[in-house]
């Protein structure tokens, strides 16, 4: 018999063949699935860890007080505020490299002036960020010494509830 000549015929035949054609090369892979091996299946009881905080990390900071040398005549800590954690750790050039985390129920703006009053009596100078960074309801800055010292200060409040976190490095005053 002879071969189709038309185009519509021809087509009619190619197309099936084409189609089967694919179905072979991007069908299902007839091999059989890898195994695995090896590693054996994870324990249903977790093992014990190192705590993430405990009451003294590294010998310059604290949890729940402040840390041994924290300058507090510099940066007091507000008024009926608990502190969550601190660290002081000396710097080679005398200075102190300080972070304080509170939580108050003060608001952000009585909170900020507990800083504020000390640092500015100590010859620091304020500057305010153009912008808080998003999700703070307050942050400031504090230098000082041409800006070999710097402080910045920001809080967080969240459902009534203010967190302030204070970290820069200071000079303490000489005895």
């Amino acid at each position: 018999m002879p071969l189709p000549t038309s185009r519509p015929a021809l087509r009619a035949g190619v197309v099936p063949l084409v189609a089967a054609g694919l179905l072979v090369a991007c069908g299902p892979d007839p091999s059989p699935a890898p195994t695995v091996t090896g590693s054996p299946a994870p324990s249903a009881s977790p093992t014990p860890s190192e705590s993430l905080l405990t009451d003294e990390i590294a010998g310059h900071s604290a949890v729940g007080r402040l840390a041994d040398g924290f300058p507090a005549d510099l940066v007091p800590v507000p008024e009926g505020a608990e502190v969550l954690v601190s660290s002081a750790v000396p710097g080679a050039d005398g200075t102190l490299d300080i972070s304080l985390n509170v939580r108050t129920q003060q608001d952000p703006q009585a909170l900020l002036e507990a800083v504020r009053a000390p640092l500015l009596a100590a010859g620091f100078s304020e500057a305010a960020p153009a912008a808080p960074e998003p999700g703070l309801a307050a942050q400031v800055t504090f230098t000082r010494s041409a800006g070999a010292e710097l402080l910045v200060v920001g809080v967080l409040d969240r459902e009534g509830t203010r967190t302030m976190t204070l970290g820069g490095t200071v000079r303490p005053a000489i005895p």
